[in-house]
């Protein structure tokens, strides 16, 4: 029989732990496959763990890992595919706004072949209009930007076929933007569309400075177009000097009519400088993700693996 692997990260979630584990039990139970549930504990600071170690005692195909240290939503959710073992991975959040019901119909796909299924949210109950005004626009203008298409309404609630896990593995890179890596592996890949419901009990810990800093890795990530952005304005700047200085000379040597003016001079100095500052601001990004990567730290610290996990070196 095959075996499902549900991987949950879970940041300060004590209340939608066990309603998340009984909804995924009804779903599973009744469908022909084993499956293990693995909550990724991304550094909690409220009862999760506690809970999670009751779901272990009481459904042994509840296994949960606890990093050490809060790493990020998108690090949890590597370190439960290093560590998924199923014939399939499925990855979601576990506060029901990825709906559990939908788990038959990404094995349904799969079985028909596909080795990628990947939900695309429509819209969220409750969410704001700003939300979603920003959330369209960035995606226009990742694509516009990227060489590789990320699909709008990409969520991070998809089936990986086992070849696929398997191949993400090799990507260690630690500013990750998982949606749109899965997108630019290739193999056979299906969309499905969903409305996603509120979440059943407390608040996203999504906070405005980590959906910023989200949206930057997912532009750094997969395009080159920002250092030549800087290249094309530095360009343009170069032109502009060369027109000012044309200017300049024919004001003193034909119109004899050169006067000293601060303002322009001033002018042409926050401008450049400006410009400057931007640029070298753009290579900085660049450079400092280069920096973190060449010290090769690992991805994640693990303060307790899967209770059923032997010590595993082929990930790390």
């Amino acid at each position: 029989m095959k075996t499902i692997s549900i991987v949950v990260p879970v940041f300060n979630e004590e209340d939608n732990i066990e309603h998340f584990y009984e909804s995924v039990r009804s779903v599973m139970e009744p469908l022909a496959y084993e499956f293990e549930l693995i909550y990724v504990d991304d550094g909690s600071k409220d009862r999760s763990r506690e809970i999670l170690r009751g779901l272990e005692k009481r459904d042994e195909r509840v296994q949960s890992i606890f990093l050490a240290r809060n790493s990020g939503h998108q690090l949890a959710l590597t370190c439960g595919l290093d560590h998924a073992d199923g014939d399939a991975v499925i990855t979601m959040d576990g506060d029901m706004q990825h709906p559990p019901e939908l788990i038959p119909v990404l094995l349904e796909k799969w079985e028909q072949g596909y080795e990628v299924v990947q939900t695309i949210r429509k819209t969220t109950e409750g969410v704001s209009a700003m939300k979603k005004l920003t959330s369209y626009y960035y995606y226009k203008v990742l694509n516009k930007l990227s060489n590789v298409h990320i699909q709008e309404g990409g969520s991070d609630f998809r089936l990986m076929d086992r070849v696929v896990v398997r191949a993400f593995r090799r990507y260690r890179e630690h500013a990750r933007f998982i949606r749109g890596m899965i997108g630019a592996m290739g193999f056979r890949q299906v969309q499905i569309e969903f409305v996603a419901p509120k979440r059943f009990a407390g608040v996203s810990k999504f906070s405005p400075r980590k959906m910023l800093n989200f949206a930057i890795d997912g532009v750094l990530a997969y395009s080159n177009l920002p250092l030549r952005l800087g290249l094309y304005i530095g360009t343009v700047c170069g032109i502009l000097s060369l027109l000012m200085i044309i200017h300049v000379f024919i004001s003193k040597y034909i119109l004899n009519d050169a006067v000293a003016g601060w303002a322009t001079l001033t002018a042409c100095v926050l401008f450049f400088g400006g410009m400057q500052m931007i640029v070298l601001g753009i290579l900085g990004e660049y450079l400092g993700r280069v920096f973190e990567e060449v010290k090769h730290r690992p991805l994640y610290l693990i303060a307790r693996g899967k209770p059923k996990d032997e010590e595993r070196e082929d990930f790390r």
